[in-house]
């Protein structure tokens, strides 16, 4: 397909030569006569790549690059400056704005091409990368996308760290006899849409998904508010699975849900060649089996928890009773959450 070149100048013979050097080479040239025209042009169409003349009335090259780089379609479009001088401060100024290069007038065919060449090829990298980084965000947690960038650059890996979090775990009753009785891609749709409601509530709430267990999800939050904020999303999770119950979908709206909060150990566990950046300790196991506590539709959380927001007139504690959970010694005191 051919790449879309926007020109721009104020200069109509400069137009003119610039479009005779590229369109023989099979690109498809736009022509603008002023910054203004450009701006508009390049909010309606697709463009792949721009030469930009400095100076024009109104709108110069500079504030024109500046208007492009500030839409999200040209964050990485190549930028070519046209110039008859290359001071320092020409330089310093093209560069600051956002271009990528530049050519001295009057251009050479030669120069013109290859220039642009190289720049479309960087450019479709950079696109390839980011829509792999799109890609990478619907699949990674934000907390380990974050250290996936921040390794690239430092070309370290964050050692282990221990830090206080609280952990919410969320489960579908009855999951294993409706998956049974249902057909796999059925299956499949249902639970998507399910999760995805719960994806979207953890994150508004602060928080994110630390990883899925096929019927169900880990969340975390940290911060100052980081229990207030499990909580709230706990109960909003329950009103949206009350409220949004479809046909077909009754069966597996039973969530069970259970939060704890405490210290942590927090990084990358696995070998070099797969990791998986999550948290584990005493605090996430405890968290996950008071989800195997909660009844469907209810919320238990632990007296950590209920200490911290009890004061909080949203929240609502009760049915407090002691349990026995495997791998601790004595009974838990666990209870129940819910709105007022």
């Amino acid at each position: 397909m051919a790449r879309t070149i926007l020109v721009v100048d104020d200069d109509a013979s400069a137009r003119s030569v610039l479009q005779g050097i590229l369109e023989p080479e099979g690109y498809d040239v736009i022509l603008a006569e002023s910054g203004e025209h450009a701006v508009a042009l390049a909010s309606t169409l697709q463009i792949d790549a721009f030469l930009l003349d400095i100076e024009m009335p109104r709108m110069d090259g500079f504030d024109l690059c500046r208007a492009l780089r500030s839409m999200e379609s040209y964050r990485v479009a190549p930028i070519i400056f046209l110039t008859g001088h290359a001071g320092d401060n020409f330089l310093e100024q093209a560069f600051g704005c956002g271009g990528d290069d530049f050519l001295l007038k009057p251009c050479t065919a030669t120069g013109v091409r290859s220039r642009l060449r190289n720049h479309l090829q960087r450019g479709e990298h950079l696109q390839r990368l980011e829509r792999m980084r799109g890609v990478l965000k619907q699949y990674l947690s934000k907390r380990t996308l974050q250290v996936v960038e921040d390794a690239s650059v430092t070309r370290t890996l964050p050692p282990p760290r221990e830090q206080d979090l609280a952990i919410c775990f969320t489960d579908m009753r009855g999951f294993t006899a409706f998956s049974e009785e249902t057909e796999p891609a059925r299956l499949f749709a249902l639970i998507s849409e399910t999760l995805a409601e719960q994806i979207h509530l953890i994150h508004e709430c602060g928080g994110y998904v630390d990883k899925f267990g096929g019927d169900g999800v880990m969340a975390i939050f940290d911060g100052p508010q980081m229990i207030l904020e499990s909580c709230l999303c706990a109960l909003q999770i329950l009103d949206i699975a009350r409220v949004n119950s479809t046909s077909g979908m009754e069966e597996i709206r039973g969530f069970g849900i259970g939060i704890h909060a405490g210290r942590a150990i927090i990084g990358n566990i696995g070998s070099p060649e797969h990791l998986d950046y999550s948290a584990i300790g005493s605090t996430v196991n405890l968290a996950a089996r008071l989800c195997g506590q909660a009844e469907a539709m209810s919320i238990a959380v632990s007296k950590t928890v209920r200490d911290a927001v009890a004061h909080d007139n949203r929240l609502k504690f009760h049915s407090e009773r002691p349990v026995s959970i495997r791998g601790i010694k004595g009974p838990v005191t666990i209870y129940s959450l819910s709105h007022p």
